[in-house]
């Protein structure tokens, strides 16, 4: 890995060393004019249980970006290991807006109308509580409005680690 004392991290070091970290994968949605704007995210985290809150990480050059920051409401659907597919989907930019979402199980998140994945291990409905700006990205807290967590037979997660999509198996 190659750095200076002055701090300066060479952008590739930095993701192989935090590729050694794995994360969960979940799929945001948010409604804007009442279009429907999805991406994959692994930078997602609980914050705060009294007053339940979340963060996610948004990429200031994805649309989705400014789709979340004028709704203020959106949501997030932990994924399990069958939905690797909907993570590659959700993860690439230039998708057909209109049509992103054909062919996807989705439910309606009862208190936003944000799109839920069918089958997802969890899902959560948040309004935006605070930004801040995070270099490249926008650090979006959100505070928790609605959740479930699926009851039946857990398939496992599916896992993010050295930039590749893993399963962990479930119980």
């Amino acid at each position: 890995m190659t750095s200076d004392p002055s701090g300066s991290i060479a952008p590739r070091d930095f993701r192989t060393a935090l590729g050694r970290f794995p994360s969960g994968i979940t799929i945001m949605s948010t409604l804007q004019s009442g279009v429907a704007h999805a991406m994959t995210a692994s930078a997602f985290t609980s914050v705060s249980l009294d007053p339940p809150l979340v963060l996610v990480c948004v990429d200031k050059g994805v649309r989705m970006h400014d789709a979340v920051l004028d709704c203020g409401y959106w949501a997030v659907s932990v994924i399990a290991e069958s939905h690797r597919d909907l993570a590659e989907r959700f993860a690439h930019s230039g998708r057909n807006l209109l049509s992103q979402f054909d062919g996807v199980a989705t439910a309606a998140g009862p208190k936003t109308g944000c799109p839920l994945i069918e089958g997802a291990l969890s899902w959560l409905e948040c309004r935006t509580w605070a930004t801040y700006d995070g270099g490249d990205h926008t650090i979006v807290v959100g505070e928790v409005i609605s959740l479930a967590a699926n009851e039946a037979t857990d398939p496992g997660p599916l896992i993010y680690y050295a930039g590749q999509y893993r399963e962990l198996g479930g119980s």
